[in-house]
């Protein structure tokens, strides 16, 4: 892990190490950590987590009462394009504020990530995530898009927009999304309600792929009088070919690179009374070290560990592969986590151990199948779980046709 610079150096809000810190996931672990104060009581970010339509004038700051600040990093996010928001951290690292032209006002239809490091007064460390969006004019719609523009990914990234209201005209903006790939390949969208649509081909993308999303949505009439802002073209490459297999009975799991078997790692799955889905799972994001939280997740107080080391996503809901350096040597021999899979680490984390080794050879998009788990399959909206749909289904869900 790399040392954060001293406070009082000039940062830029995105660190050229990547993401050391993460939000408020949730699943695995038999242990509570001491009582230290929450990341929410010593972290404090200004807009609040998850606030909407903010406004321009809307102040940003990131502050602790006490302890220090290590790392900073904000993120804006408009039109696909994701842009660092510089900032520095003042000379008693206790506050962090955006710097540069424009920088007492933020941007409008934009939605905004910030990740934070710091220490308390007892020396512990802790990391918060949060987002906030941004006010869009009346009358307008725009789209969130994954994966982000020139971005290297696994071969099962699905195209995901996330649109700020609901769509009524749902064919109308269907046929404004143009997805095109070379060497070229049929794709097929697929509506999740009224405010997601996923865009994927029948199979996993070749390696190679190069994939590009044309937005043409601005002045498309989404529902009465109200119109699309975006006029916007992306692309990504699809990297090399990366599919594992976790074995939930045996607790192994098959790394497979372009079809050839790497390596079988031992795993923990979810104990019984909270198992692992089943199904095809494919990375969102991938962590240095966040915090996991049982009751984010829907359990009670059973855990809340500051410091998961080499966290990868894969569902919405807090399903995660990630390291684990707590629970002896189960690994390999038996299922006792929430509902994650984990694999072997030490506290701090390293890139010897299988979890930190699995986590360097790994890009957002890869695939992570779980099988023969006393689970239900995940859901295809869960993440990016289109890949539990047969194509059949899949298309059934466009709203202008094949």
């Amino acid at each position: 892990m790399r040392r954060a610079r001293r406070a009082g150096a000039t940062l830029a809000a995105v660190l050229t190490w990547a993401g050391l810190v993460g939000g408020l996931a949730g699943c695995d672990s038999n242990e509570v950590f001491g009582k230290p104060r929450s990341p929410e009581d010593l972290i404090r970010v200004t807009p609040d987590d998850t606030s909407k339509d903010v406004k321009a004038d809307g102040r940003l700051k990131v502050e602790v009462p006490e302890g220090r600040l290590e790392s900073v990093k904000v993120v804006r996010i408009q039109d696909a394009q994701e842009e660092a928001v510089p900032g520095r951290l003042e000379d008693d690292a206790m506050r962090w504020r955006p710097t540069g032209p424009g920088a007492d006002r933020l941007t409008l239809a934009a939605k905004y990530t910030v990740d934070a490091v710091a220490v308390d007064g007892h020396g512990r460390r802790m990391a918060r995530h949060t987002t906030f969006t941004t006010f869009v004019p009346d009358e307008r719609f725009i789209g969130y898009v994954t994966p982000e523009n020139r971005a290297t990914v696994g071969t099962g990234m699905i195209v995901k927009l996330e649109f700020n209201r609901d769509i009524d005209n749902r064919a109308a903006v269907e046929r404004a999304v143009k997805v095109t790939a070379r060497p070229a390949v049929a794709v097929a969208p697929h509506w999740f309600g009224k405010t997601r649509l996923d865009i994927r081909p029948e199979k996993y993308w070749k390696s190679g792929t190069k994939v590009t999303v044309d937005l043409n949505l601005r002045d498309v009439e989404a529902a009465p009088g109200v119109y699309g802002l975006q006029h916007k073209k992306f692309s990504f490459t699809v990297g090399r070919s990366q599919v594992s297999l976790v074995d939930a009975a045996e607790h192994t799991m098959e790394v497979r690179r372009d079809g050839e078997l790497v390596d079988t790692l031992p795993i923990t799955a979810g104990a019984p009374r909270s198992t692992t889905y089943n199904g095809k799972m494919v990375v969102t994001e991938m962590l240095d070290v966040t915090r996991m939280n049982s009751r984010t997740v829907g359990f009670g107080g059973e855990y809340d560990i500051p410091d998961v080391p080499h966290a990868i996503r894969l569902t919405d809901s807090g399903t995660f592969l990630h390291g684990n350096y707590w629970s002896g040597g189960v690994f390999g021999s038996s299922n006792v986590s929430h509902g994650c899979v984990g694999l072997r680490d030490v506290k701090g984390g390293s890139s010897l151990t299988p979890a930190g080794w699995f986590f360097d050879r790994t890009l957002i998009g890869d695939v992570v199948e779980v099988r023969n788990s006393a689970d239900k399959e995940v859901a295809p909206d869960n993440g990016l779980g289109g890949w539990n749909m047969n194509w059949k289904q899949w298309k059934a869900g466009a709203a202008a046709g094949s």
